[in-house]
C-alpha cells in the first residue's frame, strides 16, 4: 500500500510539471530572444514632423507604404491633388467611424485631424513645410458647425505664412493627403502624434478597444497595447518558467501596474501559447500574462501611443504579440 501511495504522488507529480511545461513552454528564466527595434512591421506611410522636419509614422487601415522625408514630390502632390488640398470644410459634420469613433468631417466628407505637436492654449499650429503638404491645414473661412458640432468651439490661429486655419477646442485642423476618398481615416495614429479631431477637440478614439490587442508603431513594430491604447511591458527579472513569478514589487508596482486578467476571447492578434494568468503571492491580485511572462503597463505614459517605459533601467520593454521583449539588448 505504501509503495502504491508514492507511485500516484509521483505520478501526479510528473503531470503537473508536464502541464506546466505545456503551458509555459521551455523557455527558462529570462527570455533573450528579443525582437529587433523596428524590425515587426514596416512604418506605413505619414509625417509625424514638427516645422517641416519630416519623421515616418504608422497609418491605420489600408495605408501600408512608407514615407520618408523626401516623399514631397509628384506622388504626395498628386494624393494632395485627388483629395481636394486645402478646400474649405464647409459645414463640419459628426461621423461616427468603426476605426476611432466620432470624429469630425468636412462637408466633402473629409476627415480632421490634430497634431500632437500643436499646442491649444494658446493655439498653435507646428506643422510647416513638407509637414503641411502631407498635412494639409484646414482653412478657416466658410466653415459652419453642423448637427452635434458646438460652434462655440471654433475658431482659428494664424500660420507662420500668415494664413488663417481652423481650431476646434483650440487645436488646428487638418486634413491628411493620403486621404483619397470619402471617409478615409489612414492618417489616425501615424506616428503616435496625428488623431482624427473629435467634435470636443480631442482626440478620436474608440470607447473600447479590445482587453489587449496590437498597434503598429513607428519605431518598435507591431506591440501589444491594453484596452485604453496604453503600452504593455514586461520586465526582465521575472520569471515564466515553470510558472510566472513578478520580480516587481511594492513601490515598482506604483510605477509599473499589472494588467488584470482579460479573457482570450477579448484579445486581437495576441498568441494564444502561454496565455494564462497567476495570483501574485505579496497582495493576492491577479495578473495577465504574455507567454507566461508577466506584463505592466507604465505610469509615466499619459496617452496612447506613448512608450516613455521602453528600455527604463535596461529592463524594461514593450512586448510583441507573441510575449516576447521588444528591444531588448541579448543578455
Amino acid at each position: 500500500m505504501k509503495t502504491s501511495w508514492r507511485s500516484a504522488s509521483l505520478v501526479a507529480s510528473a503531470a503537473a510539471v508536464l502541464v506546466l511545461t505545456t503551458a509555459c513552454g521551455q523557455d527558462k528564466g529570462t527570455d533573450t530572444s528579443s525582437q529587433n527595434v523596428g524590425a515587426a512591421a514596416p512604418a506605413a506611410g505619414g509625417y509625424g514632423s514638427v516645422a517641416g522636419t519630416t519623421t515616418g509614422g504608422t497609418g491605420t487601415g489600408t495605408d501600408t507604404g512608407t514615407d520618408t522625408g523626401t516623399d514631397t514630390g509628384a506622388a504626395a502632390n498628386g494624393e494632395q491633388a485627388a483629395a481636394g488640398n486645402s478646400a474649405s470644410a464647409g459645414q463640419l459634420n459628426v461621423v461616427a467611424s468603426a476605426a476611432v469613433g466620432k470624429v469630425l468631417a468636412s462637408s466633402s466628407g473629409r476627415t480632421l485631424y490634430r497634431f500632437d505637436a500643436d499646442t491649444a492654449e494658446p493655439p498653435k499650429s507646428n506643422c510647416d513645410g513638407d509637414c503641411a503638404t502631407a498635412w494639409p491645414p484646414v482653412p478657416a473661412d466658410d466653415v459652419s458647425a453642423g448637427a452635434g458640432v458646438d460652434s462655440a468651439l471654433l475658431g482659428e490661429v494664424t500660420r507662420s505664412d500668415g494664413t488663417k486655419q481652423l481650431t476646434v477646442g483650440g487645436w488646428a485642423a487638418y486634413y491628411y493627403a493620403k486621404d483619397t476618398s470619402p471617409g478615409d481615416i489612414k492618417g489616425q495614429g501615424v506616428g503616435g502624434k496625428w488623431y482624427g479631431l473629435a467634435p470636443d477637440g480631442k482626440k478620436a478614439t474608440l470607447a473600447a478597444l479590445p482587453g489587449l490587442s496590437t498597434r503598429n508603431d513607428p519605431k518598435l513594430g507591431t506591440i501589444v497595447v491594453d484596452k485604453k491604447g496604453m503600452t504593455v511591458y514586461r520586465f526582465l527579472k521575472d520569471q515564466a518558467w515553470p510558472k510566472p513569478v513578478s520580480a516587481c514589487v511594492g513601490a515598482c508596482l506604483d510605477k509599473w501596474p499589472v494588467v488584470s486578467p482579460v479573457a482570450f476571447n477579448d484579445t486581437k492578434g495576441i498568441k494564444e501559447k502561454g496565455y494564462m494568468n497567476f495570483t501574485r503571492p505579496d497582495n493576492g491580485a491577479k495578473q495577465q500574462t504574455l507567454n507566461c511572462s508577466p506584463i505592466y503597463t507604465f505610469i509615466n505614459d499619459k496617452e496612447p501611443g506613448d512608450t516613455n517605459g521602453q528600455g527604463v533601467g535596461g529592463t524594461w520593454y514593450a512586448v510583441a504579440p507573441d510575449g516576447k521583449l521588444v528591444g531588448a539588448p541579448n543578455q
